[in-house]
């Protein structure tokens, strides 16, 4: 099958593949597990059986697009589990600057709820500007474990919005230079270019803050959002990002965020009613 012949397929499946209301993909509730900085959710209608999600990759700081990632991007970290229960997982991570950020993940069917929290109890300003979870999709795409090769052809079934329309990867005018490569950002409305990903910054604005991706057989599909966020993010291991923003932390300040994670039907009508309810903040193209 060509290219183009499947990049129709994904679009027409997820547009079109159902008009009539939707059912959830599965009655059973999703299971949440956390070991070693990875959290796994799992369900039977997951395929691949597990979406597996580094949680955090990293807190990083603003001007991050041209400089280096390890000597000045990232704050260092360290993730404590406070409760752990098929459907609920409670994170505390606390940032060598001091700032406190506490997760509360809860799922339930179909879904992935982030009750994200964070307070600066120091007497500095805080530079942690956003976090990165890592989604690792290689096999709910049918990729397979970047273990076994780093291939990036799941990105063909791999989409954000743009001009208020699904736009599967790679989306127009994509960028291949930038200080690290491959890979593609797309920065929030309002975020400045310089203080996003230091991959290839893709000049177009998300028209929501989903990004997503197909099953191996186009019927499921796996999209994130969270409010607010810093960036889009097409990653270099299997992955997928929706990047929370923080925007940095004064002394004695809190600021809160909330996310999703949808597992469901391959129907784009469905998904994006399921966001607007979730998000009813969020500006809608």
């Amino acid at each position: 099958m060509s290219t183009l012949l499947k990049r129709l397929l994904f679009a027409g499946v997820a547009i079109c593949l159902a008009f009539p209301p939707v059912s959830k993909a599965s009655d059973s509730p999703l299971t949440l597990r956390y070991e070693k900085n990875m959290l796994s959710i799992q369900g039977k209608h997951i395929p691949g059986g597990t979406i597996p999600i580094w949680y955090i990759e990293a807190y990083c700081r603003p001007n991050a697009h041209e400089t280096d990632w390890n000597q000045h991007t990232v704050i260092g970290h360290k993730t404590t589990i406070l409760e752990s229960q098929d459907q609920k997982v409670l994170l505390q991570c606390k940032l060598n600057d001091g700032v406190i950020v506490q997760h509360t993940i809860t799922s339930d069917e179909d879904s992935v709820d982030f009750q994200i929290t964070a307070y600066n109890p120091t007497k500095k300003n805080s530079k942690a500007h956003w976090g990165q979870p890592c989604i690792r999709v290689g096999k709910f795409t049918g990729y397979g474990d970047p273990a076994n090769g780093i291939s990036y052809d799941y990105i063909e079934r791999s989409f954000i919005f743009l001009d208020g329309k699904l736009s599967l990867m790679p989306t127009k005018d994509w960028e291949t230079k930038a200080r690290y490569t491959p890979g593609q950002v797309w920065a929030a409305p309002g975020v400045k270019g310089e203080d996003v990903n230091p991959r290839p910054l893709n000049p177009h604005s998300p028209s929501n803050a989903l990004i997503g991706c197909f099953s191996k057989d186009g019927k499921v599909l796996l999209a994130a959002a969270f409010d607010p966020y810093q960036e889009l993010f097409q990653g270099v291991i299997h992955c997928l990002h929706n990047d929370f923003r923080l925007g940095g932390l004064n002394p004695g300040e809190t600021k809160k965020v909330h996310g999703k994670l949808y597992v469901l039907p391959a129907h784009i009508p469905t998904l994006l009613s399921r966001y607007r309810q979730d998000f009813p903040d969020h500006s809608q193209h």
